[in-house]
């Protein structure tokens, strides 16, 4: 990277940083938690936790000279832990971080780059990561995390409807996947060929990454929501709906979406990799033959799917990077990772961990590995959770039939232009600067 660009980083990092302080000081001041000096502070999110205490005792026994010390944040309040405790400067040593929180927080140059240790590494080896959940790391270049797990999104399905409908094989395309919603959809008998609750972002943006026109343009600046691309992914979405071959309910209207499935009442449900347990122990031992799993279908074939999950990371402030490091490099084992999957079902990043026996025998997850092969990642800029929501509320507008697939775009672009406004201003005024 250059000097010039570099300057530019440590400018728009410095002034987000300021914004952020100054939004986080009516919170009061966040004093430095008391720790012991000695010990290595883990931040896991969520379910994490659980499966954490039960993988450190062998770590620990392996690294005697190493504590661990884990604090497991609830997830509906991690991300506001998280700016706090950097406006407080007191971070831990390292932490899980879902991608698509990496960019806000290298935005606050609050993490400490990674590749130089990642070179000298004899276990994470990039070339073994699936590319996209790698590239998730990579801000401007530089690498700032290590993925963890991988949370994508594919089909569950009903077999068993499929075969009776006349369908030998799962759909490849939209065209066939068209063709097959169509042919289960029944709505005066409450049957639809999928479930795709409108409050949710996620399937609209899995679908979203296979346009072939990126999201956002101009580094990041504006929306890119009219481009063809996008229009033809939204308009394939919006009319699932108008032929009434997903219901127009939210996932709170849509109940038990287990036991629905279960039912027959959707034989398509677009979700991730914790529900294969989940069916797995919510539905009867005598319908567990009578559904499958399977990678997105795409405009002209197979498609894409969104590149999401955590990585762990190490914060600049940390006293102990070594040890944090070394505690990654043991989390990214495959062994490691298998055990980590067969204790929380998170699937892992890497190919060779895949060769457990766990994945490798579960046809169930064959799907997931198949379609690991084929993610994208979201756009790298710290606003993209705020624009997702305003593509699924656009989108629901759409369906409502209160926008045409034209005004909805527009209006997603108008909406996404305000959000970017701050990011175009930091980056123009580093520009500026740059240039006197």
């Amino acid at each position: 990277m250059n000097r010039l660009r570099s300057l530019r980083i440590f400018r728009y990092r410095r002034l987000w940083s300021v914004g952020l302080l100054l939004c986080l000081g009516a919170l009061g001041s966040c004093a430095k938690t008391t720790v012991d000096d000695n010990a290595l502070v883990f931040w896991t999110i969520g379910r994490e936790g659980e499966a954490i205490a039960k993988l450190l005792p062998d770590f620990e026994r392996l690294n005697p000279d190493i504590h661990v010390k884990v604090q497991q944040l609830p997830l509906t309040a991690a991300h506001q832990k998280l700016l706090t405790a950097f406006a407080g400067n007191s971070t831990p040593d390292l932490t899980q971080l879902g991608n698509t929180w990496l960019p806000e927080m290298v935005a606050l140059d609050a993490l400490e780059p990674l590749q130089s240790r990642v070179d000298r590494s004899s276990i994470v080896k990039r070339d073994d990561y699936f590319p996209s959940i790698w590239s998730t790391n990579l801000i401007d270049g530089t690498l700032y995390g290590v993925p963890w797990y991988v949370d994508t999104r594919i089909l569950f399905y009903r077999t068993d409807l499929l075969k009776q409908a006349g369908f030998d094989r799962s759909p490849q395309d939209w065209a066939q996947w068209r063709n097959v919603l169509g042919a289960l959809s029944d709505p005066a008998r409450h049957r639809y060929g999928i479930l795709l609750p409108t409050n949710e972002y996620e399937p609209l943006m899995a679908l979203a990454l296979q346009s072939p026109d990126p999201l956002l343009r101009d580094g990041g600046r504006y929306g890119n929501f009219e481009s063809a691309g996008f229009k033809r992914v939204l308009t394939f979405y919006v009319d699932t709906f108008k032929l009434h071959q997903a219901p127009a309910i939210t996932n709170v209207e849509a109940g038990n979406p287990w036991s629905e499935f279960g039912r027959g009442v959707y034989a398509f449900y677009l979700s991730g990799p914790w529900n294969i347990g989940e069916f797995r122990s919510r539905l009867p031992a005598t319908e567990q033959a009578d559904w499958s799993t399977m990678p997105l279908p795409g405009e002209n074939g197979p498609g894409a799917s969104v590149a999401g999950g955590s990585s762990l990371v190490i914060f600049r402030t940390s006293t102990h990077k070594q040890a944090a490091w070394t505690l990654i490099e043991y989390l990214s084992q495959p062994a490691v990772q298998q055990r980590f999957y067969d204790l929380l079902g998170d699937m892992p990043p890497r190919r060779s961990s895949w060769e457990g026996a766990s994945l490798r025998d579960d046809p169930k997850a064959h799907a997931f590995r198949e379609q690991m092969e084929r993610m994208k990642p979201t756009p790298p800029v710290p606003e993209w959770e705020r624009i997702a929501s305003e593509m699924q509320l656009v989108a629901a507008q759409a369906i409502a039939g209160e926008l045409s697939i034209d005004q909805a775009t527009a209006k997603l672009d108008q909406r996404t232009d305000a959000i970017l406004e701050k990011r175009r201003w930091m980056l123009d005024h580093s520009l500026r600067s740059d240039a006197r």
